[in-house]
């Protein structure tokens, strides 16, 4: 498939999963929580399968029981248990440099993510991308609720047309965000849902991050 990327303007990047290669930690961690309950573990598999937003509706979909326990009780668990081990992962191959590249290109990079904004912002300067994007835009709790309101507004502060503008990510989620924001989109199987899923939405789906513009 190709797409000429560089027509774009303004590229908005999800996080995790696209960028961040964090599929393999999300599943540990959920698994632990879960097997410590005496419900179901996970798997990578089933875990492609099952993940979505909200996340709330996730967390019911594979057995937690908020009349035992509150939503905020288990995401902050997540949250907590993620934390710990975060720096583990590493980016997604080919991140790098395909920011390199947007970057010569005067693309204006942005990154729209359900992590916790300061979290966020860490991350990146962790990473030492931080550079590459003047604007990045997390949500103000770690309880990932949407993106599309965080969303609109990026497309207002970059002062770029949506036409002109790209959302990269690698959920349903992401899609939807996009269509509602009247933007393009591209998704990578790579992430946090299955394939088969992602190609529900009906947009140009990539294997990897860096066969978009190999």
């Amino acid at each position: 498939m190709n797409i000429n990327i560089y027509k774009y303007k303004h590229i908005i990047f999800d996080w995790n999963g696209t960028l961040l290669n964090d599929l393999w930690l999300a599943v540990d961690v959920i698994d632990k929580m879960l097997v410590q309950r005496k419900l179901q573990g996970m798997t990578h598999e089933r875990y492609c399968e099952v993940f979505d937003f909200p996340v709330r509706d996730y967390y019911q979909n594979i057995g937690f029981d908020f009349n035992k326990e509150s939503f905020e009780i288990v995401g902050t668990e997540f949250i907590v248990e993620y934390d710990k081990r975060q720096y583990e992962c590493e980016l997604q191959q080919g991140s790098v440099e395909l920011i390199e590249k947007l970057h010569q290109q005067n693309i204006h990079l942005s990154i729209l993510s359900a992590r916790e904004q300061s979290m966020l912002e860490q991350n990146l300067k962790y990473y030492g991308i931080e550079h590459y994007f003047p604007v990045v835009s997390g949500l103000k709790d770690h309880y990932a609720h949407g993106k599309l309101e965080s969303g609109l507004l990026l497309i207002e502060e970059a002062h770029i047309p949506a036409a002109e503008t790209l959302l990269i990510g690698d959920t349903l989620h992401d899609a939807e965000v996009a269509r509602e924001m009247g933007i393009d989109c591209i998704l990578i199987a790579s992430g946090h849902q299955a394939i088969h899923r992602l190609k529900k939405a009906e947009v140009p789906i990539f294997e990897r991050l860096d066969l978009i513009i190999s």
